[in-house]
């Protein structure tokens, strides 16, 4: 388990926004579609930004045990955004609706 927090911390902690998600989750692909309006329009540079699929690793389970650890919530996506987890889809979403995603990814 130690390996897996490692590598959940080291990609929390490198990139401005770091999505753990899953292809087939409905909640991840909202979350996915909010982040992609701001790489369109350059609020959000695509270095700054990462989308995990967290299905196509072996240690999947761990990382969603892991990531239950950390926000006290497995489901994906989590979205995490200068180190601080934001929630999932709907609070992605939410954030946008009413402009703190953009405030928080200016800062």
């Amino acid at each position: 388990m130690d390996d897996v927090k490692q590598l959940v911390n080291s990609k929390i902690s490198g990139k401005k926004v770091m999505v753990f998600s899953k292809t087939d989750c409905q909640y991840s692909t909202m979350a996915k579609e909010v982040f992609k309006l701001y790489l369109e329009d350059g609020t959000l540079k695509t270095e700054d930004f990462e989308c995990w699929e967290i299905e196509t690793s072996p240690q999947c389970s761990a990382i969603q045990d892991y990531l239950n650890d950390l926000t006290r919530e497995g489901s994906v996506p989590r979205v995490f955004i200068n180190g601080k987890c934001i929630g999932g889809g709907f609070e992605t979403k939410a954030a946008h609706d009413n402009g703190t995603l953009k405030e928080l990814l200016q800062a």
